[in-house]
């Protein structure tokens, strides 16, 4: 089953099940999926989809960042849920070890020396970490190896 159709399914079962906030945020993923399509006038696939989710969950984590500097643990609470939600979407994450091997091989690959090669080894790495890993700590990790 395509993430998209599952997405709908889970959409379909929190309605009958009566889970408002579950159902929301499914709500607004599949909003965020469709605006998509119509903007770039396409159907997105399953990695189109997956980066749709990833970008929600960036969003929701950047918010929470700020709602907890004006002290608003309701809405932190609130974001935190949805993230809950989101992350039921995404693969399973790779593990640490995992991911450090496959940094060493980006390096190794392409060659990396210093910290202006980041974006080549970054390159390298996306499209295999892609939805099982969160991107930022990838990249300070890179950043960490080669610095």
């Amino acid at each position: 089953m395509a993430l998209k159709e599952r997405i709908t399914e889970d959409m379909k079962t929190a309605m009958r099940a009566g889970e408002k906030e579950r159902l929301a945020t499914i709500r607004l993923a599949l909003a965020a999926i469709k605006q998509r399509e119509v903007d770039e006038r396409i159907t997105l696939d399953d990695d189109q989809v997956l980066a749709v989710v990833e970008k929600m969950i960036k969003q929701r984590r950047e918010a929470i960042t700020q709602f907890e500097s004006g002290g608003r643990a309701d809405l932190v609470a609130k974001e935190k849920a949805e993230i809950a939600v989101l992350l039921g979407y995404l693969p399973a994450q790779m593990s640490d070890a995992d991911l450090d091997a496959l940094i060493a091989e980006a390096i190794a690959a392409t060659g990396a020396s210093s910290v202006k090669d980041i974006g080549k080894v970054m390159g390298f790495v996306k499209p295999k970490a892609q939805g099982r890993a969160d991107m930022s700590a990838v990249s300070a990790r890179i950043r960490q190896k080669l610095g």
